[in-house]
Order: C-alpha cells, then structure tokens, then sequence
C-alpha cells in the first residue's frame, strides 16, 4: 500500500503517575509518525509503556506532556478516528457473536437494519459466517478474537490498534489469526488506513509490519526504528528474514557495559535503580546449562528463543540476568558465556548455590534490602515495610514483583528466608558451604 499522508504524529510525548518523590515516568520523550498505509510494530520490553502510547494515541488517555496529532489536527477526548483490540477478548458474554459486534455500531448511532448487514458483512470476512447466533462461551480462543477484531472494524476506522492482540492465544491460533489479518490488510479487504500494533514478540514484528518502533524501559522510549523490506507472505525460515530478526534482538539486547552502568545504584542513592528482572533461577540455570554446551560457549539470541522454547521476551530478560550476575556478556545480538558463567553451569548444587550467593550480594538493591534486615530488630522485618521501600523507586505492582524476586533469589542462596504466614523476611543464619555438605 502507498503511503501518501502523514496519519498520525506523536510530538515529545510523555507521561508520568504520583507527585513528588513518589513520580514515575512511563514514557519520556517519545516522537512518531504513522502514515497512511503503514502497518507500524511498537516493539519493547513488558514495562516499556508501548500499551500506555497506545491509550494515548487512541485518546483514552491524555499525556502528560507532548501533543497528539492526527491528520495534522491536535487530539482532544477519543480518537473518533481508531479503534483498538485489546488482548483479552472483551466481548459481552450475554450477546451473540453478532450482536457483540453490533454493540459498536449502535455507540456510533448507526440504524438497525444498516447494523446487521454491517455486521454479518464483516463476520463473513474474518471467517465467523455460521456463528452469528453462537455466545463467547461457544467459541474457542481464537474465534473470540475475531469477533474482537470484527467489532473493531465495524466502525470503520482509519487507524486500527492492536494491542498485543495474539498474545493469549496458543501457538496454532495465534499464527492462523495472524495470517488472516494480513490476508485482509494486504488485499485491502477492510477500510482500515493504517494500523498500528504492540508487541514484545520479535519474530511478530518482523513477520508482520512494514516499520518497527523499538522501545527501551526504564523510562519507556523509542531507541530506533527499522523499515522491514520483506515482501509479504513472509518466510520465518528465510535468510532475510533471519537477519532481521538478529538485527532487532541485537538493539533490544544492546551489549553488555562496564560493571558500575550495568548494576545501577541502590533505593535511596542517586542515580537509576537497577531492577532485578522477573526469571527463576533454575531458568537462568538452563540458559547457561545450553550454553555451556554450544560451539565456543556463544549463541545467537534469535536461535535460543527457538531452542530454550521461550518468547523473546523472557530471553531477554534471562540474558539480562546472566549480564547482570556476570555469567554472561551480550554484543550484536550474540551472547557468550564468562568463566564464572562456565564454571556455574558446571558446578554442583551447593557449589551453584555458593556461587549465587557471591555474585547477588554484589548487587546494589540486594545490599539495600540486607543492609535493611541487619538493622532491624530480630533481622526481621514485615514485607509490607519493604514493599513500601521500594514503592519509592518503583510504581507498585513492579514494587511487589521486585520484592518476589528478591524473595526468591535470596532463599534461593540461603541469605534470606521467608515466613508465609506472617509475611515476614528475615536473614538467615550463615553457615558455611563446607559444614553443610558435611
């Protein structure tokens, strides 16, 4: 499809939550251009505020900062203009698959007899003709999010956004949805001008968009953009495509800096707190195990994904934490093992555990929160009072999240236990490896 005007556009966007000490920023600083005729991947990390751009864009939400325009117009109140389909499905369940759909055009004021016919029309396109009298409960996953993208539709937006649209569908739906949303964009089967998607799966973006937006965290904004100049029906197996696909997790993964950038700094200190990202340890441990046995101790990130059976998503954060504890450095889109690394996936339970043990005191929120336990009374202290610590550095669900990996990795290496019934974290007692094993 030609692109020929400039659709929407996205000036120095940025939105923070809470005052004070207390602020967090979701999306610093963010410039975009949609024009007619793109199919544009925003493209980041879970926590990268790709899905708060979204609202923003939509005018579901307002910005802090920064202007919205669409078709050169500045946005104010909802973009009558775009629709969106989220990743739940969404639907009514007391309506039919028809009148789930009718449901939108009966907002816009539509007349009945123009709804129906509407809406069976586009029913037919998404290949749900036979199901218009079925209820949610009736349809599997992926046929519920047809009704989704059908409702979508039935507006007739210029600008459709996805948001992470095929992400709780398995594997076989979430390809065939995907091929038959491009079969529809591509043949110009749907009105739609542009559409624009959020994603955190790699292999998604390239298979289906013609730019990728990529996003960083911490705070959320863009770090590059990449034209994909593959022609469609893609091929996943193809070298092209490959090489795309190694280019973009070599920018999300970026390459391993000195110590003192890569740690960050503790709550409380100036500079960005380093957070300690959501994987288990026996996770990381896999990851090495795989590595230790590759050619040369190194892989390319884009095979692993395929390999380990993970989304790229959860590879990066596991690669992150390799990086992170020293086991690992990452350089253009290839990790490879260090000796410690090495010496880790080698070792035997306790000497794994000693290992762990060395390398999480060195982190910086890892020193806060023992610092914190040897100066209270007992060595203990509530959850709630830590929790609430990080609160500081941190919006509140990622607070929580930090506390259960620190919970865990801490128990995991015998520096910290954890009593469920009264929510209390405590030091544990040291003993030495060599005592143990006797």
């Amino acid at each position: 499809m030609a692109q020929d005007a400039r659709l929407l556009e996205l000036q120095h966007i940025s939105q923070s939550y809470g005052a004070g000490s207390r602020q967090f920023v979701a999306v610093e600083d963010v410039n975009l251009t949609l024009s007619d005729g793109e199919f544009v991947a925003l493209l980041g990390p879970s926590g990268c505020g790709k899905s708060t751009l979204l609202r923003i864009i939509t005018g579901l939400q307002r910005p802090t900062s920064g202007l919205v325009l669409y078709r050169g117009r500045p946005l104010h109140g909802v973009n009558p203009n775009a629709a969106i389909v989220f990743q739940t499905f969404a639907l009514f369940p007391w309506l039919t698959v028809l009148e789930n759909v009718e449901v939108a055009l009966k907002a816009r004021g539509v007349p009945a007899p123009i709804r129906t016919t509407r809406a069976v029309d586009l029913l037919d396109r998404v290949g749900l003709d036979g199901f218009e009298t079925a209820y949610p409960r009736e349809l599997s996953g992926g046929m519920r999010q047809k009704v989704g993208f059908a409702r979508a539709m039935a507006v007739e937006p210029e600008l459709l956004c996805l948001d992470e649209p095929f992400s709780a569908l398995d594997v076989l739906s979430a390809e065939a949805l995907r091929g038959e949303l491009l079969e529809l964009w591509t043949s110009g089967s749907i009105p739609t001008r542009a559409i624009l998607m959020v994603t955190h799966n790699i292999e998604e973006a390239v298979f289906m968009a013609d730019r990728i937006v990529v996003m960083d965290k911490d705070p959320g904004r863009v770090i590059a953009e990449l034209a994909i100049p593959l022609p469609h029906p893609r091929q996943r197996k193809h070298v092209d495509f490959l090489k795309v696909v190694d280019e973009v997790y070599g920018i999300l993964a970026g390459q391993t800096e000195p110590e003192q950038v890569e740690m960050g700094s503790a709550p409380g200190e100036p500079g960005h707190t380093r957070a300690l990202p959501h994987v288990t340890v026996n996770q990381l441990a896999g990851l090495l195990e795989h590595l230790a046995e590759a050619p040369g101790d190194r892989a390319d990130l884009y095979r692993l994904s395929e390999d380990l059976k993970v989304d790229s998503d959860s590879l990066l954060r596991l690669a992150e934490t390799a990086e992170l504890l020293g086991f690992a450095t990452i350089a253009k889109g290839d990790i490879m093992l260090t000796p410690l690394g090495e010496t880790f996936a080698e070792a035997g339970i306790l000497a794994r555990k000693e290992i762990f043990r060395t390398r999480i005191r060195r982190l910086p929120l890892f020193k806060w929160l023992l610092s914190m336990l040897k100066a209270a009374s007992g060595q203990r202290l509530q959850s709630e009072i830590v929790r609430t610590a990080l609160e500081l550095e941190f919006p509140p669900d990622e607070a929580a999240r930090q506390l259960e990996t620190a919970i865990n990795w801490g128990r995991y290496a015998e520096l910290l236990a954890y009593d469920d019934s009264d929510e209390r974290i405590y030091l544990e007692p040291t003993q030495p490896a060599a005592e143990k094993a006797a």
